[in-house]
């Protein structure tokens, strides 16, 4: 499967700009809203945004440092690799929504949070829309980007960049889920 590369980024400029929009709607809510769980064991939308603050710590810098030390070499389509595809596939949201374990560092759970966590969640949308447009200039294939989990496995930056946004995705409709039950 072949995608052009300005659709692709095109695609991940929309969704990080509404999720942008939608954290900046997050902030009329009260902390009480936000910090609201179903149950024991399931997260307040302020511990969801946390979570995904705690991703971006991680990629933003990284896919910015591998941006700069790229060379100028933009290329019409992007070729996702096998296990890049099947990351970045994995979390966009489903019907019924599978659970997936997530590492402890990266689990919210049981923090204490307030609002702070939706302004630096705003702030690394503006990144990314900033690292997207400077994706437009270098070769989403060749240039490679470290995992979290990893830093010996490698994803193609086209690839990371579907991961983290699509994983916002899911992140963004569990929160609309908690706030309308």
């Amino acid at each position: 499967m072949k995608i052009s590369t300005s659709a692709l980024l095109n695609e991940l400029k929309e969704r990080t700009s509404q999720h942008l929009e939608y954290a900046q709607t997050l902030t009329l809510k009260t902390e009480e809203e936000l910090n609201f769980r179903n149950s024991q064991d399931s997260w307040s939308p302020l511990q969801c945004l946390e979570h995904l603050n705690r991703y971006g710590d991680f990629y933003i810098p990284e896919i910015s440092r591998n941006i700069y030390s790229a060379g100028k070499s933009p290329q019409s389509y992007f070729k996702p690799g096998i296990l890049g595809n099947y990351f970045a596939k994995s979390m966009l949201p489903k019907e019924n929504l599978n659970k997936m374990k997530t590492l402890k560092i990266m689990n919210p759970i049981h923090s204490q949070l307030n609002k702070t966590v939706i302004e630096k969640f705003i702030s690394q949308q503006k990144q990314l829309l900033t690292l997207l447009e400077k994706a437009q200039n270098i070769d989403l294939e060749k240039t490679k980007t470290s995992i979290s989990i990893s830093k010996l496995i490698k994803l193609k930056l086209g690839d990371t960049f579907r991961f983290v946004i699509y994983h916002n995705t899911r992140h963004i409709e569990q929160i609309q889920k908690i706030l309308n039950s």
